[in-house]
């Protein structure tokens, strides 16, 4: 990889003098330099070379000298080194150029093995501090597609070990259905379909962490929360009745009449496995939970009308005294032998 390095001197044979002395390198492409008579010619040269490494620069300069535009550099460009090459080797210049930011001293007259030296350390440093930079990012990034659960499993030690194991765990499945999306996004715009369905599944996002649950999966245009630890049920109905005031009073214009999304809700609890479900040879693994209790939450959510939460006779007994609900009645689900007593809530 190339090194770009910018020198900063009022000297006019320095720049003579550093193609000499570094010339193989120039030639084999692994230094490109750029040069700079004062400080504020060396900011323009910044702007114009993003991509610059290091700078070497002398003190004193007219226009801008050394120690000022150390106080600039870093405005201009954070991941930039300053290594200072001055006659000015007293203690004094030495400790003010440490303070202002400068990587490293040099002092002239200059010796071109320690020069390169330098140079080279100060390259590593910057090559660490953006690798740093750019695994924070990724990081950032991947948090954008991967959820905080599986964030948290693989920072475990020895994760890769686990990879395959799963666990049974106690919780609650909802899953949120934006009713009508589909057939509204069959008229609209990709753009407009996307923006709009992002806009919503925000709103939805953070009811469910405010109670303590997190996102498992999006699904086209529905969303699968999982709820855990204590009074998991009720925290998922108080997410789901905040998710349904919140949606329904969005008001958007499409179509030339007024759009008022609506969700249907299906919520289930109880025992289920939780572990990474995919191919391993694929390299596509999913970290879910399974199991009939998720089932019949989706399949609840796809009895309800819009604007309804169902949930289970299970999941009634155990929050009556809590929320208001209304029976709806006996529904026949996929895969269930017997029809399921369902209940609305409503409050």
């Amino acid at each position: 990889m190339k090194t770009k390095i910018l020198v900063v001197d009022d000297e006019a044979d320095l720049e003579l003098l550093i193609k000499q002395k570094f010339r193989r390198k120039i030639r084999e492409g692994e230094y490109e330099f750029v040069f700079a008579s004062n400080g504020e010619e060396a900011l323009t040269r910044i702007q114009e070379n993003t991509d610059t490494d290091i700078i070497l620069s002398d003190i004193n300069m007219p226009v801008m000298d050394g120690l000022t535009l150390l106080t600039k550099v870093h405005e201009a460009n954070p991941t930039i080194k300053t290594v200072i090459v001055s006659a000015y080797g007293d203690m004094t210049n030495i400790r003010t150029a440490m303070n202002r930011g400068a990587f490293d001293f040099v002092c002239k007259p200059v010796d071109f093995a320690d020069l390169e030296v330098t140079m080279e350390k100060t390259i590593q440093q910057v090559q660490q501090l953006r690798d740093t930079l750019r695994a924070i990012q990724e990081n950032n990034i991947l948090k954008m597609y991967v959820d905080e659960t599986v964030i948290n499993f693989m920072a475990r030690p020895g994760f890769e070990n686990t990879l395959m194991a799963s666990e049974t765990v106690e919780a609650t499945v909802a899953f949120i259905d934006i009713c009508g999306f589909t057939s509204l996004s069959e008229k609209l715009p990709a753009a407009t379909v996307v923006k709009m369905l992002n806009a919503y599944f925000d709103q939805i996002v953070k009811h469910v962490i405010a109670q303590g649950g997190h996102v498992d999966k999006f699904m086209g245009d529905a969303v699968m929360a999982v709820f855990r630890g204590e009074y998991h049920l009720d925290r998922a109905i108080d997410a789901a009745l905040a998710i349904r005031t919140t949606l329904q009073a969005n008001h958007d214009e499409m179509l030339g009449q007024e759009y008022s999304p609506k969700v249907s809700i299906g919520i289930n609890t109880g025992e289920m496995v939780s572990g990474n479900i995919g191919s391993a040879s694929l390299k596509r693994l999913d970290y879910t939970v399974i199991g009939d209790v998720v089932n019949v939450s989706q399949r609840l959510q796809s009895t309800a009308q819009p604007g309804q939460i169902i949930i289970s006779e299970a999941a009634y007994q155990k929050v009556k005294e809590s929320f208001h609900c209304e029976p709806i009645g006996e529904v026949t689900l996929k895969n269930k032998a017997q029809p399921v007593m369902t209940y609305e809530v409503v409050a």
